[in-house]
């Protein structure tokens, strides 16, 4: 792929300019965690034993911790530090939980960890062949990102994707056959069929007709979760898919309000002239109010207009 600048009608070709040093990586992701992988920075370097984990986040979506590792070379295997630093993590909660206490300043237990979400994040500018092989399971807590940087400023952050349908757990011979029964047992990655084999196989095909309505969205993608699916664009959660067995729900939040009446960032009123959106509300006990709208997927929903509610909560995420 090539990559010009466009200035009055004049194409200026943009050129790559690696990276000198991981560390350079680490400090951008860093300064950036939210931004590009939605997650908490908690802590760099952390040494727990005889490992240093490169960054600590935490998914407060997901209520999990996640692992970030920076690579330049190509001769490690994601395979063997991916179930090692998620044993260690496993293997050491308490102390988890304790760098997670100093950093929100408060008391926490280890149950108030999700540690069946728990991901380790590779970053690098290039994976090899063999490495994104590795990797080519349906259910592995690890992920691939591929980090290039340009001469104009621009960072781009690529995802490495599997399609495959073949477990991990089905791989007998594994040299870490015991580490990874030993992860597998916590460490739980939600699939989409988890989600839709509630649902009665016509109503799935609707959601399916559905999410086609997605594919001219530039970096959408769903990502499954434990209690439902996310649509994601370009990084931003649009909206979640809750499956039941004769309907399945579409939550959007709008945002909260405070106390005293002010609204957050972006608190989103949707045009609705169908008027089948229903409004969902609720108080915390500090008297601030989330609220949400729920939208359902029957068999005679109109896929189209339904595409139509979901994309302005697309627009408000990702102005033009």
């Amino acid at each position: 792929m090539r990559l010009f600048d466009i200035k009055k009608d004049t194409l200026t070709e943009v050129n790559s300019t690696p990276f000198k040093l991981e560390k350079d990586i680490q400090n951008l992701v860093e300064k950036n965690c939210e931004r590009i992988f939605n997650c908490t920075f908690i802590e760099t370097e952390l040494t727990i034993g005889k490992y240093r984990l490169d960054s600590l986040c935490f998914d407060e979506e997901n209520n999990s911790f996640v692992i970030i590792e920076y690579k330049k070379g190509k001769s490690y295997s994601v395979i063997d530090q991916g179930y090692t630093y998620l044993q260690l993590l496993l293997n050491n909660k308490s102390e988890f939980i304790l760098t997670l206490s100093q950093y929100f300043n408060k008391v926490l237990k280890v149950d108030d960890v999700d540690w069946s979400q728990s991901k380790v994040v590779f970053v690098s500018p290039s994976f090899n062949s063999y490495q994104k092989d590795s990797i080519n399971f349906k259910n592995l807590p690890f992920e691939l990102w591929e980090i290039n940087r340009f001469s104009n400023g621009t960072v781009t952050f690529d995802k490495h994707t599997s399609d495959s349908k073949v477990s991990i757990d089905s791989i007998s011979n594994s040299k870490n056959k015991n580490i990874i029964d030993s992860v597998s047992k916590e460490v739980k990655v939600s699939e989409t069929d988890d989600h839709t084999s509630k649902s009665e196989p016509d109503m799935v095909r609707k959601w399916e007709e559905l999410t086609q309505n997605f594919n001219d969205l530039e970096g959408f993608e769903l990502i499954p979760k434990p209690s439902y699916i996310t649509l994601s664009i370009m990084g931003k959660n649009v909206c979640y898919f809750q499956f039941r067995k004769k309907s399945i729900s579409i939550i959007i939040e709008r945002g909260n309000i405070q106390s005293d009446g002010t609204k957050s960032k972006n608190f989103f009123d949707i045009e609705d002239p169908m008027n089948i959106t229903q409004e969902k509300s609720w108080e915390w006990k500090s008297g601030v109010k989330g609220n949400r709208y729920v939208i359902p997927i029957t068999l005679n929903s109109d896929l189209d207009y339904l595409t139509f509610l979901i994309k302005q909560k697309l627009k408000v995420l990702v102005p033009n």
